[in-house]
């Protein structure tokens, strides 16, 4: 990527693409066909992202917060929503080669409740998720 600023733009695109939209042909064009995944959750290489965003039910969402950028790594953090599970707080981190994302890491957790955050604090946005209100 010629800035860093692009990178962020082609990682946030990507995700908006493949999670929220499905749309898999124009995420293709954004993820290397010899991705590395790292995550203990997903399916090595891009068609085993692919296919288990493609198992996930009607209404999974992702929503993305801070991205930042360090030379070919981006790392984003988001928040995955699916329907009827607790919704999972992601620190993704990428690896950018050419325009593509080439590699890929995760942290993580299960979005705490205010009743459960020691701290008192949201994981993710400015509200807690169970409050019923946007973040």
């Amino acid at each position: 990527m010629s800035t860093e600023r692009d990178g962020r733009t082609l990682a946030l695109e990507a995700l908006d693409l493949l999670f929220n939209r499905r749309d898999f042909v124009a995420a293709a064009e954004r993820w290397s066909s010899d991705y590395i995944q790292h995550s203990r959750m997903v399916p090595g290489g891009r068609e085993g992202l692919f296919d288990l965003v493609r198992g996930l039910p009607d209404g999974t969402r992702y929503e993305p917060g801070r991205a930042m950028a360090d030379g070919e790594y981006v790392m984003i953090h988001g928040r995955y929503s699916v329907p009827g599970a607790r919704a999972l707080v992601a620190m993704d981190m990428f690896r950018l080669r050419d325009g593509l994302l080439v590699e890929h890491w995760d942290v993580l957790q299960e979005e705490a409740t205010a009743a459960e955050s020691a701290g008192g604090h949201p994981m993710f946005g400015n509200r807690f998720a169970s409050d019923g209100a946007s973040p």
